[in-house]
């Protein structure tokens, strides 16, 4: 959060917002003066969303609503910050969300994308792979389930690149695009911004 540049009373709209952790952060740094929409495809993550928002006493500035990223309900240069974490590696197609997230967030104002990524140092990548092979199989054995990670595996290996990302960024027509990674290099936040 401290990377996003949003400040009590502005508006934000978080993206594939699943079970609303990013949201309930979001809402909170508006505050009950700001407003934060959380939309997503699946009504099953909305309704666990809705509980969790409750809880956190963040309901009063917070709307949540099932929707597709790829269409948005929302007319032009209507939020200050437009975010998706975690969700763009899932889209049919990512260039048409980000084009999406562009008409929806206002001039001057950014949008941030949080994302599995694939590390970029060659010493960590065996690593890094290794953890993505051995995952599952703890999975199966401590839930007797692993096909959830095995599709975040699938997913982030077939996601583009960090540096493919900023492009898409970049070709979209945002500008002082940036990316900062994270546990090294396994993810990474995305930023940019609209022009005047």
């Amino acid at each position: 959060m401290t990377k996003l540049s949003l400040t009590t009373g502005q508006k934000a709209l978080d993206l594939c917002c699943g079970t609303g952790d990013w949201t309930i952060d979001l809402a909170k740094t508006v505050g009950s003066t700001g407003k934060v929409v959380g939309l997503d495809f699946s009504k099953n993550m909305l309704e666990i969303a809705n509980k969790k928002i409750k809880q956190a006493k963040v309901d009063k500035q917070t709307t949540l609503i099932q929707g597709d990223a790829m269409a948005l309900p929302f007319e032009d240069n209507t939020f200050d910050l437009v975010s998706i974490g975690f969700g763009l590696r899932n889209v049919p197609d990512a260039s048409q969300v980000l084009e999406e997230m562009k008409r929806v967030v206002k001039p001057e104002g950014m949008v941030a994308c949080l994302e599995t990524s694939q590390p970029e140092n060659k010493l960590i990548y065996p690593f890094w792979s290794l953890y993505f092979k051995l995952v599952p199989i703890i999975a199966k054995f401590k839930h007797n389930d692993r096909k959830d990670y095995i599709y975040l595996q699938q997913t982030t290996q077939q996601f583009v690149h960090v540096n493919e990302l900023k492009q898409m960024f970049q070709k979209v027509g945002f500008v002082n695009t940036f990316y900062t990674t994270f546990m090294f290099g396994a993810c990474a936040l995305h930023i940019g911004y609209k022009q005047k």
